[in-house]
């Protein structure tokens, strides 16, 4: 589900308090695909939030309430998630720093208790600065890549609508499910031990 069109820049603060104010009622996948669409955040304002790591990409947590939770994720050249779900849960991306690839995936079965799936690539999309994207919920299990050709480091923004804390991740080459428990690298600007993050 991705658009492309022209939008407004605003610092990543003013960003979220947008977020913020939309009611609970009207948290609806369109409605902040929609805001997404409209606002995009400009890039020096999320230095205190960025995180990058050689080893993983890095969930790097920037607000959360009881409606949503919203995080940078950082990731070097050549990194890439697990394919995954989101809990039955919105997501929407967007990608201020650099750009990314979305893979998509149908999950034809799924017996998570025996830890085995079936899964068939569907479609890839870029995300990019003009070009938010939102999961679709009927096919809802991706990885996101930034491809090596790609050269440079990307930043992208993550909304759960609701937050979640767990989520099941799949091995499509080896049919294999199964869950795991999800952390943030650093928290509100801050690593796990207190440091200030920033470059």
């Amino acid at each position: 589900m991705e658009k492309q069109v022209s939008i407004t820049q605003v610092s990543i603060s003013d960003w979220v308090a947008g977020l913020a104010a939309i009611p609970e009622r009207e948290f609806t996948l369109q409605n902040v695909q929609d805001y997404m669409i409209a606002h995009a955040v400009k890039p020096e304002t999320l230095e205190q939030y960025l995180f990058f790591s050689k080893g993983s990409y890095t969930r790097n947590l920037i607000f959360k309430n009881d409606i949503f939770e919203c995080m940078a994720i950082c990731w070097e050249v050549g990194q890439s998630s697990r394919v995954h779900n989101h809990r039955d849960q919105n997501c929407w991306m967007t990608t201020p720093i650099g750009r990314l690839h979305v893979e998509n995936f149908h999950l034809v079965h799924q017996d998570l208790q025996g830890g085995r799936c079936r899964l068939e690539p569907t479609s890839t999309v870029e995300m990019n600065i003009s070009q938010p994207c939102a999961v679709d919920p009927a096919d809802p299990v991706h990885r996101v890549v930034n491809p090596r050709e790609f050269n440079e480091r990307a930043v992208s923004l993550h909304v759960y609508s609701r937050p979640f804390d767990t989520c099941v991740v799949y091995s499509p080459e080896q049919g294999t499910c199964g869950e795991i428990q999800l952390h943030f690298n650093t928290m509100f600007g801050k690593t796990n031990a207190g440091k200030t993050v920033g470059h």
